[in-house]
């Protein structure tokens, strides 16, 4: 999974950023959105000034991190969608220190810069109603923001993208950006674990063969994800079971998924053995999602043909 946020200043273009990540079809979670909801909440008129009193005070009782508390529940929700969420509107450094402490490596800092005149210009072309009216307004948001410590947040951006160029040329920076963190395929892994199985065991039998596969149990239900296919497809050919899996792979697809089941007890011991949905015990449910990508070059990526056991052609990337 990756959470990418952008950091930056007033009218940066972290706006223009989120609207091209969903147009690639990530979720986007947007910070001003829980205080835009809590102004409403509390009865009070959308102003930036209303919005800027309700961020302040939230901050003052719950900490500097409140809003980026408060956003987590929504992100691990969208989460669920791709396994990649934008996340829009950090405002400070205790923001970054929260998120990074929930998500680890997974997240990633993105600055967007622009110099004041040209926000100032893209507000009066935006005209939103809680948008600045004018350049001494924008400076006092400024200062309001940086008050946060967003200079802070600011200086340890993992990646920094200037927006002073036309509108399609700083489109064509994050989508390339976004491109290289976002995953062309993505495994879910399901079963069941019975009250006579061992926890343990079972995360065990999943990360044999899915070794990054993040694993929740719930329940009595055991819920995995990853988007490394890496030690899965090593497997495969080492015991040269190719043919047999891509019949699987063909037999168990659904559009942009497939799903095959696999046998929970081989693989404790790091062997791929294909099983039937009703097996005893429960087999591993495991679903790939697809994106971008079609079919048929997931197929030959994972399970080329095959002469005399061997692969006949192998494609080294998808």
């Amino acid at each position: 999974m990756k959470i990418i946020a952008f950091v930056g200043l007033p009218l940066s273009g972290k706006t223009t950023a989120s609207r091209i990540a969903e147009e690639m079809g990530i979720p986007v979670v947007v910070m001003g959105d829980v205080v835009r909801e809590e102004v409403l909440r509390r009865g009070l008129e959308l102003t930036d000034e209303n919005a800027g009193r309700v961020a302040t005070e939230l901050r003052e009782k719950e900490g500097m991190d409140a809003i980026a508390k408060r956003c987590i529940p929504k992100i691990r929700e969208k989460l669920e969608e791709r396994g990649v969420v934008v996340v829009d509107g950090i405002r400070g450094i205790a923001e970054v220190e929260t998120f990074r402490k929930e998500f680890g490596d997974d997240f990633i800092l993105i600055n967007v810069e622009a110099p004041l005149e040209v926000r100032f210009e893209r507000a009066l072309k935006r005209k939103r109603e809680d948008d600045v009216k004018t350049p001494e307004e924008l400076k006092r948001r400024d200062e309001r923001e940086l008050s946060w410590s967003m200079r802070e947040a600011i200086k340890i951006a993992d990646i920094t993208v200037e927006n002073t160029d036309t509108i399609d040329e700083f489109e064509d920076k994050i989508r390339a950006i976004l491109s290289h963190f976002l995953p062309r395929v993505e495994v879910e892994i399901e079963t069941d674990v019975f009250p006579t199985e061992d926890e343990e065991k079972v995360k065990k039998a999943v990360r044999n063969l899915f070794p990054d596969a993040t694993i929740e149990i719930e329940d009595g239900k055991l819920y995995a994800r990853t988007s490394s296919l890496s030690r899965f497809r090593e497997l495969l050919r080492m015991q040269r079971i190719l043919d047999t899996a891509r019949s699987e792979f063909i037999r168990g697809r659904s559009g942009s998924r497939v799903t095959v089941f696999l046998n929970k007890q081989t693989a404790f011991v790091s062997r791929i053995n294909f099983a039937e949905e009703d097996a005893i015990l429960s087999p591993l449910r495991v679903t790939f999602r697809l994106y971008d990508i079609d079919f048929e070059r997931f197929l030959d990526y994972m399970t080329p043909e095959t002469r005399d056991g061997r692969p006949i052609r192998e494609l080294e990337r998808l």
